[in-house]
């Protein structure tokens, strides 16, 4: 369900979305919930170095690419933001999300704060979203329960994960994933308000405006 719900959407300009959280915060599997019963919203799917997990498909998780193809388009200025995470480097397309916020529809990047910060300079009109655990005991919980990384690889996350939740003031919205399915109505309104902000109703709903008001 994320194509255009009507031909006036696309005359509006899309709303780019940062969405933020630590490993094991839940920010996957409420994004993708999000999009999959929301109309007019994409994800963007990211370039990277990190080498693919099992049941991970090209172009549909990552753009996987080697180290010398992301320092091509690095140098090409393809990315909007990049960053490096865990020895691995991230970047988002430039012109993909360009493109898909013209066409009206938004577009949610899944990134760290460092990709965040790159792109709320880059564009004002971004709306961040934080996303944290309940408590530090069940994000250990929730990595753990991964199964797909070595204990090293979940110590260095946790040492990491307090640093990462300290950026949570820099969003405009902040999500505690307790229960699932309060989190994800919590991800919808934020999303439908933004819609219903009145610069983009104004030009949504230009010609009824105008009528009611001659």
């Amino acid at each position: 369900m994320n194509q255009p719900g009507n031909p006036s959407a696309m005359t509006t300009k899309g709303t780019l979305f940062t969405v933020s959280a630590p490993s094991g915060a839940g920010k996957t599997s409420l994004v993708k919930a999000l999009i999959e019963g929301m109309d007019a919203i994409q994800v963007s799917v990211s370039h990277t170095t990190r080498a693919r997990r099992p049941g991970e498909i090209d172009g549909v998780n990552y753009h996987f690419v080697d180290v010398a193809t992301f320092e091509q388009m690095l140098a090409e200025d393809a990315f909007l933001e990049h960053a490096r995470v865990f020895d691995n480097f991230y970047g988002t397309s430039r012109a993909w999300v360009e493109d898909t916020l013209a066409r009206g529809i938004d577009v949610i990047l899944e990134i760290d704060w460092q990709g965040a910060s790159q792109v709320h300079r880059l564009m004002p009109g971004t709306v961040g979203i934080f996303i944290l655990p309940p408590s530090r005991e069940t994000l250990v919980e929730r990595l753990n329960a991964r199964g797909q990384d070595e204990p090293q690889v979940i110590a260095r996350r946790l040492a990491e994960a307090t640093l990462e939740m300290s950026h949570y003031r820099e969003a405009e919205f902040l999500v505690i994933n307790d229960h699932f399915a309060t989190a994800l109505d919590e991800l919808r309104a934020i999303v439908t308000s933004t819609r219903l902000a009145l610069p983009k109703q104004q030009h949504r709903h230009g010609a009824l405006l105008r009528d009611l008001l001659s």
